[in-house]
């Protein structure tokens, strides 16, 4: 039976949005929230019908808060608000990004206190089910008062305007629709405000980057274990005697899986056996990658709750107290200290991991052949990935700049803080690209380094590690060209092969 995952506003989780995102599972709205939806609604219509002055629903936005609108002009002030928040730049998101955006969106107004239409949650679902993804421009949200930019690009292909990929096409929204056979729909009085008055174009990175972390983190214990072991490093450093007297979860963790990966390896030494210590990229793993770690169980906790929280405004409350409130929901602060914490503790991966490359490729810090070649001089061997690794990096001391630390007053300063939390997602992906680029070329260099001994004394995780690169890439005895090796082991990180057969052997990595 083919998977589907039902969406109610409640109990989807990260695993959910990365199947719809990146595997096109299918997505149903769960039969018995449609009534809360549908009351939600009710309460809406009868307010309006009461004469009560709401926002967004019969007033303008923002500063125009205090402009009243008409009975006969509720639904153009909707369609009038996608049109002029639609007016975004840079490159599109990329369409996993939107797929995680459209999800995210259906989800939180299908809690049921939103008061929009049933058939309006169904066109995003859809959509989805369609493959009809909207082109959403990447850059012009300040992340408060919600994405009103990128998710209005969301919304214009449902209300048939816009464009949108169909098929692999890009196309005028309305086409995409037609074709896909998704009925576009008419936005009716509050339905355009709460569509884009969210978190999700900076959640859909978030979710992303969060998944792909956490794996980066695992990956990184393994790629730098094999590190040591072409090192001939110290094991005696992770022991975990060592590591309960400062007893923090992540420092925890890490030297578990040192040691869960390294075990049964014949190339690590001795505390004294070849040297009294090892230099703090290979010594100090545990806690630097286990400080990480901790971040990350923050970021990751923030994220979790986000995806099921209600994020418009205003927000509608039935029951005996039935009131429809103005409150802030929409502010993304909590999601813009997140992404930056996730963009430093990445970061610091990455440092790291290009200390450890360094250590490989210098001799004056090995045992090994200058550059990991054996013919040094005619060829040049591993320098210039260093190099590379040393560039990805320092761009990422750049990017890991906060962007929560700014705001700057919008629409006459009635929204006088805002969180630049989309600025932090979108950078916080780039780090992350970038890292797992630059483990990618530690594991290719480790590897290199590794086949100078003898591979078959490697530990009973690394020995997977190793061999899952060999069966993609060559031992280098000559200069290569050598990007298309860096994009073989950059995909053996990116798509998880590596990690899932280690984790095959070894049993799952903390």
């Amino acid at each position: 039976m083919e998977k589907v995952i039902k969406i109610n506003g409640s109990n989807l989780t990260i695993e959910d949005v990365i199947a719809v995102a990146r595997y096109n599972v299918k997505v149903e709205l769960d039969e018995n929230q449609k009534k809360e939806v549908l009351l939600c609604r009710e309460f809406v219509e009868n307010a309006i019908k009461n004469g009560q002055a709401i926002y967004g629903i019969n007033t303008g936005f923002g500063k125009f808060s205090d402009v009243a609108i008409s009975d006969e002009e509720l639904d153009l002030l909707q369609k009038n608000l996608i049109y002029s928040d639609a007016c975004g730049v840079g490159e599109p998101f990329e369409t996993e990004v939107v797929r995680a955006m459209m999800l995210l969106r259906a989800n939180a107004i299908a809690k049921g206190f939103s008061g929009v239409l049933v058939e309006t949650i169904e066109c995003l679902i859809n959509m989805l089910n369609k493959g009809v993804h909207p082109i959403v421009r990447s850059k012009g949200s300040v992340g408060s008062s919600g994405d009103l930019c990128p998710l209005a690009h969301m919304v214009l292909p449902m209300i048939g305007e816009g464009e949108a990929e169909y098929k692999g096409q890009v196309m005028p929204g309305k086409d995409a629709m037609e074709k896909a056979g998704v009925q576009t729909v008419k936005l009716r009085a509050k339905e355009g405000l709460a569509l884009i008055n969210g978190t999700q174009a900076m959640m859909g990175n978030a979710v992303l980057a969060v998944y792909d972390t956490e794996k980066l983190l695992k990956q990184a214990d393994v790629i730098g274990a094999l590190t040591v072991e072409a090192l001939q490093g110290i094991i005696d450093a992770y022991d975990e005697r060592v590591h309960k007297v400062r007893p923090h979860k992540g420092q925890l963790d890490s030297a578990e899986n040192m040691r869960a990966i390294l075990a049964g390896s014949k190339l690590v030494t001795k505390q004294g056996e070849k040297r009294m210590q090892d230099g703090y990229s290979l010594r100090c793993i545990p806690q630097v990658h286990g400080a990480s770690r901790l971040a990350f169980d923050y970021v990751k906790s923030v994220i979790e709750t986000e995806i099921n929280s209600v994020t418009d405004n205003p927000l509608i409350f039935r029951g005996e107290n039935g009131a429809c409130i103005s409150g802030g929901n929409f502010h993304g602060q909590p999601v813009a200290i997140a992404m930056d914490t996730l963009g430093i503790l990445v970061s610091e991966i990455a440092n790291i991991s290009e200390r450890r490359i360094e250590r490989l490729v210098n001799p004056s810090l090995s045992n090994l052949p200058a550059f990991l070649v054996k013919n040094g001089g005619i060829n040049d061997g591993f320098m210039i990935p260093q190099y590379v690794a040393a560039a990805l990096v320092s761009e990422n001391k750049v990017l890991a700049h906060p962007a929560s630390v700014d705001s700057i007053p919008t629409s006459a300063n009635q929204e006088d803080h805002v969180s630049m939390g989309t600025i932090g997602a979108r950078k916080a992906r780039q780090i992350l690209d970038h890292a797992q680029h630059v483990i990618s070329i530690e594991l290719l260099t480790a590897s290199q380094a590794v086949d100078f001994g003898d591979p078959d004394k490697l530990g009973k995780g690394t020995k997977i590690a190793y061999k899952k690169l060999r069966e993609k890439v060559d031992f280098m005895e000559n200069d290569v060209i050598f990007y298309p090796d860096m994009d073989k082991a950059f995909d053996l990180v990116k798509s998880e092969e590596m990690l899932k057969a280690v984790e095959n052997e070894i049993g799952e990595l903390k």
